[in-house]
C-alpha cells in the first residue's frame, strides 16, 4: 500500500473559486445541438423543442457558461441563417464538420436554451471568412436594447429584451491550418484587435478572449501568443487555450498523468502573457480562458475515412468514457481549479453527445458518462477559495512526463466547509492519505465518495447507467484524519 499525507490550512489562498471554471461548449457539431439539446419529435420535448431530459442532466452537471456556435463550425458561419421563421432559414454547407446545416437553431434559440439551463452564454464570432462588420452586426442584434434595424429585428424575431453576452471570442483556433480563413499570428492580431476596438465602441463593458494555441504540441506555440498579445493585450481580457488528451499505445500510466501538460501549457502562456505586458509596461493582467479542454480520442477520428456526402447532424466524436477517463479528466478539473488565480474561465468540450458527458438516443434515452461525475461533484462542492496545498506522494516513471506523483489533490475552503479533491493515478494498489486539518479547528470528515472499478475500462451505458459512478468510501478514519483511496480512482473528501 502506497502512503501519501497533505495539509489543508485556510490561510494559503490561491483565488477564489471561479464559477465560470464550470463551462461548457455547445457546436454545431455532429450531434450536440440536433437530437442533443434540441429535438422537437422527442417525448420530453417542451414548447421549443428542447429536450427536458437533457436540461435536466445539464442542471445537474452544474454548468456556468456555454460557448457557442464553435468551434471550428463559427469560421464559416453567417449568424444572420439563424434567425427569423424557421421554415425560411436557408440550410448550407458546413466545410468544418462535412455536413449540411439547416439553421433550425441559431442565436436567438440559443440564448432561450441558455436561460432554462441556468446558464451563461458565451459568444463567439467569425473571424476566419468574415470579420469586424459581421462581429458588429452580431452584437448590435444581440445586446443593443432597440431602436437599430438589427435591435429591432432581434425584438420582431421575438426577444425583447436585450441578450446582454458580456462574454466573446475573437474567433477560433486561427493558428490551425484546418481552420477555415487560417491566418498567421500577426494577421490574426491584428484582425483582432481591429474587432475588439470596434466591438468597445458599441460595449466598453465587453469580456473579449483572443485566440490563444490550439495546443501546445503547435510549432507556433509561445510565438503565437506572443505575437497576438502584441496585438490584441490593451484589448482584450484573456487569451484561450485549447488541449485534448487521449491514451495513446496502452500506455495507461502517462494517460493519467495528463494534467502534467496542462499545468505546463497554463504556465508557459502565463509567462508569455507577462513578458508581453511587461514589454510594453502595462498594468493590466491577461487572464486565460481554458475555452476547450477534455478527454478526446481525437487520433481514431483522424484515421477515419473522408466522407463524400454531406449529412445533417451525423453522429460525430461520439466518444464513449471509461472510468480511467473519468480519473484522467479529473486531474484536468484539480489542474484548472489548482489555477484560479489565472485560470478564470473554462469551457468543457462539449456537452452532450460529441466528446460529451451527455449521452442521448435519438427518440429515446439520455445517460451521463462517466466523465459526468468529476464534473458535477467539482462545481456542486468547489465554493469559497481555492487553497494551496503541497501533498508528499510517492511518484512514478512515465513515458511521457517523467517522474510524477501518484497523488493530484486541491482543496477549496468556504464558511460552510471544506472539500478536498484527490486523484490516486496508481493502477497496482491503493493510497492511503493522511489528512493534517488542524488548521481548520475540529473539522471531520462528514462525506467521502470515490469513482472507481475493478475494470478501468468500464463504461457507462444507456442500459446500465450508474455502472461507474461515485459511492462512499468505506475506509475512512478520523483520528488522525486517513483515507484510503483506491487505484485509478477520483474521490471527493468533505469536511464540516
Amino acid at each position: 500500500m502506497h502512503q501519501a499525507k497533505l495539509t489543508i490550512d485556510p490561510a494559503f489562498k490561491v483565488a477564489p473559486v471561479r464559477r465560470r471554471t464550470f463551462g461548457t461548449f455547445v457546436e454545431h457539431l455532429g450531434r450536440c445541438v440536433y437530437t442533443g439539446i434540441y429535438e422537437p419529435d422527442h417525448p420530453t420535448a417542451d414548447e421549443d423543442g428542447f429536450r427536458r431530459d437533457v436540461l435536466e442532466l445539464t442542471r445537474e452537471l452544474g454548468i456556468s457558461t456555454v460557448r457557442y456556435p464553435g468551434g471550428n463550425f463559427v469560421s464559416g458561419y453567417r449568424w444572420e441563417d439563424g434567425i427569423g421563421p424557421k421554415d425560411q432559414r436557408p440550410r448550407r454547407l458546413d466545410l468544418a464538420w462535412h455536413s449540411t446545416e439547416t439553421n433550425e437553431i441559431g442565436v436567438d434559440e440559443f440564448v432561450r436554451w441558455c436561460r432554462k439551463a441556468d446558464a451563461e452564454p458565451m459568444m463567439a464570432v467569425n473571424l476566419g471568412t468574415r470579420g469586424i462588420e459581421a462581429a458588429l452586426d452580431l452584437l448590435e442584434y444581440c445586446n443593443h436594447p432597440s431602436g437599430t434595424t438589427l435591435s429591432d429585428l432581434r425584438v420582431a424575431n421575438g426577444a425583447k429584451e436585450p441578450h446582454a453576452i458580456r462574454m466573446w471570442c475573437l474567433g477560433n483556433e486561427m493558428d490551425g491550418p484546418w481552420q477555415t480563413g487560417h491566418k498567421t499570428a500577426r494577421e490574426y492580431g491584428r484582425l483582432a484587435a481591429e474587432t475588439a476596438r470596434a466591438m468597445r465602441m458599441i460595449d466598453p463593458g465587453l469580456e473579449l478572449v483572443a485566440c490563444g494555441s490550439s495546443g501546445s504540441g503547435m510549432a507556433t506555440f509561445g510565438a503565437w501568443e506572443a505575437e497576438v498579445l502584441e496585438e490584441t493585450y490593451d484589448l482584450v481580457d484573456y487569451i484561450s487555450c485549447h488541449a485534448y488528451y487521449e491514451e495513446k499505445d496502452g500506455d495507461l500510466g502517462s494517460f493519467l498523468a495528463c494534467s502534467t501538460n496542462m499545468e505546463y501549457f497554463i504556465r508557459s502562456v502565463v509567462a508569455t502573457a507577462d513578458h508581453v505586458g511587461a514589454r510594453l509596461k502595462s498594468r493590466k493582467r491577461i487572464d486565460i480562458s481554458f475555452d476547450e479542454w477534455n478527454i478526446w480520442y481525437l487520433s481514431h477520428h483522424q484515421n477515419a475515412e473522408p466522407r463524400t456526402d454531406w449529412p445533417v447532424a451525423p453522429p460525430l466524436l461520439e466518444d464513449h468514457y471509461h472510468l480511467a477517463d473519468a480519473v484522467a479528466f479529473g486531474g484536468l478539473l484539480i489542474t484548472l481549479l489548482r489555477n484560479s488565480d489565472r485560470v478564470t474561465a473554462a469551457s468543457l468540450a462539449q456537452l452532450v453527445n460529441v466528446i460529451a458527458p451527455i449521452m442521448t438516443e435519438p427518440g429515446g434515452r439520455a445517460w451521463k458518462q462517466t466523465t459526468f461525475h468529476p464534473f458535477a461533484q467539482a462545481s456542486r462542492y468547489a465554493a469559497g477559495d481555492v487553497l494551496r496545498i503541497e501533498p508528499v506522494s510517492p511518484s512514478y516513471e512515465t513515458a511521457d512526463y517523467g517522474d510524477v506523483p501518484l497523488l493530484d489533490a486541491v482543496a477549496t475552503h468556504s464558511a460552510e466547509g471544506t472539500t478536498l479533491f484527490a486523484v490516486n493515478r496508481s493502477t497496482d494498489g491503493p493510497l492511503s492519505l493522511e489528512i493534517d486539518a488542524r488548521a481548520l479547528g475540529g473539522k471531520r470528515i462528514v462525506e467521502a465518495t470515490t469513482l472507481t472499478d475493478a475494470d478501468v475500462y468500464a463504461r457507462n451505458t444507456a442500459d446500465d447507467p450508474d455502472r461507474i459512478a461515485p459511492r462512499p468510501n468505506p475506509d475512512v478514519e478520523h483520528d488522525p484524519m486517513r483515507v484510503l483511496l483506491p487505484p485509478v480512482s477520483w474521490n471527493v473528501i468533505r469536511l464540516a
